[in-house]
């Protein structure tokens, strides 16, 4: 099984919020801001290829059908993730999986499209979307802090189709591809565990969105329940360790990968 990761594009979060608690004077040693408190971001989609002829993507990015309403966050140098793919000879009917690491606009907004008369469509039709049961509850119940995390259009045509599983606990997709269960940022968040080739990578998500957050204290204030983040990193953390893994950060725009020593 092969992996690599994709850039679909970046965007601005307000430094205080992504690290909360923690003072300015310590994050910004680990996470330069700008002149308005903004610290830069991206968003990172994974993509394997399996021995058996899976295409399995990652999260997919936020698309634009959103923009507008999320002009906070000025996303910009957006990439179509379709196109990214046809540059690796993979056409969108040939991705057989996805998986929702949660179901925020940033990681799932791009699973479908509108097209030039405004029809919303699959982005990828023959997909298998794997959402976990806490994610797809919460999606349709959120909490109120939560709420404006989540479009409802974005699943509506998913959902009518069918093109998904719901996931429970731990979920294993085949001999190197486990999908963990970690609750903190959001309820139910999928953490990948891919065995490739060369060494193990976990796909952190928004358990572990930084680099600058490996502390286990350093949580963001867009996490929900800051008790389980921490007790679900040191839970990665470990995992990371045990496994000799390489920690996959979606959202680090000048650091993607760490070994954990």
């Amino acid at each position: 099984m092969t992996f690599e990761w994709i850039d679909t594009g970046f965007f601005y979060a307000d430094g205080g919020v992504m690290f909360g608690n923690i003072p300015k004077r310590a994050w910004q040693r680990r996470l330069p801001a700008d002149h308005e408190n903004r610290c830069l971001m991206v968003m990172r989609t994974g993509l394997i290829r399996t021995n058996d002829h899976r295409i399995i993507l990652i999260d997919v990015g936020t698309g634009t059908k959103h923009l507008k309403k999320l002009s906070y966050y000025v996303f910009f140098d957006l990439i179509d993730l379709k196109e990214a793919l046809l540059k690796r000879k993979i056409q969108p009917a040939d991705v057989t999986d996805i998986i929702l690491t949660h179901l925020h606009f940033d990681h799932c907004g791009y699973i479908t499209e509108n097209d030039s008369s405004g029809k919303i469509s699959l982005s990828f039709p023959k997909a298998r979307h794997w959402i976990s049961q806490k994610q797809w509850d919460n999606y349709h119940h959120p909490h109120p802090l939560e709420k404006d995390s989540y479009f409802k259009n974005d699943l509506a045509l998913l959902k009518k189709e069918g093109l998904y599983t719901l996931t429970h606990d731990i979920r294993q997709l085949n001999k190197d591809l486990i999908l963990y269960e970690m609750d903190g940022h959001t309820p139910g968040q999928l953490v990948p565990f891919i065995q490739t080739n060369e060494q193990p990578i976990i796909f952190a998500g928004d358990v572990l969105p930084l680099a600058a957050q490996l502390s286990p204290k350093w949580i963001s204030s867009y996490d929900l329940n800051p008790k389980d983040s921490y007790t679900n990193k040191l839970k990665l953390l470990t995992l990371a360790k045990q496994t000799h893994s390489k920690i996959l950060f979606c959202h680090d725009a000048k650091q993607p990968l760490s070994d954990i020593l």
